[in-house]
């Protein structure tokens, strides 16, 4: 008997299931890291294109692939590969968030804004934690209260993760911050690499 193995398809159900019950936050990532563990303890659910880097032009070493997004509910799901090397400045979201390693690790240094945010272009971020993200594992993104966090492979090869969040990222305006400056710069997701 072959085993039935959790699909993009019974992710992307199941959680917009989730979310049209209107959750609080909490039950959204209960519920919400559960299904996602599952997801990306199965590699195969996501097509082998959207586990590689894009190989071409500026960011050749970096994937940013769109995987589903559901304009009802808000669900993004996105696969992202980082590249040996590949660094993300410390940046915000603006949305509820799940990042999951499928494949290799990454480390992942979360901030917290210690200014009074009374500069609209500066801020003072201090660092709270740094950990290596390893496969299976899942961090969240709670909006205003532990979202501001860099990105680092230092690993010799690829690393591939799904995200989720509560919002598409194409036109959500965010932050990316300049750890030496203060510097506030606005950023904004254009587009991803398969569309």
């Amino acid at each position: 008997m072959v085993a039935v193995k959790y699909t993009l398809d019974d992710f992307v159900h199941e959680m917009n299931d989730l979310l049209v019950s209107q959750p609080n936050q909490e039950k959204i990532f209960d519920k919400g890291s559960d299904a996602l563990s599952r997801l990306i303890a199965n590699p195969d659910a996501i097509p082998e294109r959207f586990r590689q880097p894009v190989g071409a032009g500026g960011r050749a070493n970096h994937g940013s692939w769109l995987l589903h997004h559901s304009p009802d509910s808000g669900l993004l799901v996105t696969a992202v590969v980082w590249g040996q090397g590949d660094h993300a400045a410390p940046h915000d979201h603006r949305t509820w968030g799940m990042i999951g390693v499928m494949d290799n690790a990454l480390t992942e240094t979360r901030f917290r804004r210690v200014d009074d945010r009374q500069k609209e272009d500066w801020a003072r971020l201090e660092r709270d934690r740094s950990a290596v993200v390893k496969p299976g594992e899942i961090t969240l993104l709670i909006p205003e209260v532990d979202e501001i966090h860099q990105m680092d492979n230092f690993t010799d090869r690829p690393t591939v993760e799904i995200h989720v969040y509560g919002q598409d990222l194409r036109g959500l305006e965010r932050v990316r911050y300049n750890l030496e400056t203060g510097a506030v710069r606005q950023m904004m997701t254009e587009k991803f690499d398969n569309c």
